[in-house]
């Protein structure tokens, strides 16, 4: 007995599955800023350093992260 192979997809070039996927716009971040982050909570943003890095005053806890800002979202 033969092992059945799987069936072989066409290209459909005006498939809406076809497209590109974009990444999100980056968010941009100013001196107190309120933002949240997944792993440490709520802060506020206190220093911008050339949209590389965002310094964030998590209570009594300063962070730096860099960019890109996966985690970080504003509020």
């Amino acid at each position: 007995m033969k092992p059945v192979r799987g069936a072989t997809r066409r290209f459909l070039p005006g498939s809406p599955f076809n497209n590109m996927h974009t990444s999100p716009p980056v968010e941009r971040f100013d001196v107190q800023d309120q933002v949240t982050h997944d792993s440490y909570g709520l802060g506020r943003v206190k220093l911008v350093e050339d949209d590389t890095a965002v310094v964030v005053a998590f209570g009594s806890r300063q962070v730096r992260i860099m960019w890109p800002y996966t985690k970080l979202t504003k509020l």
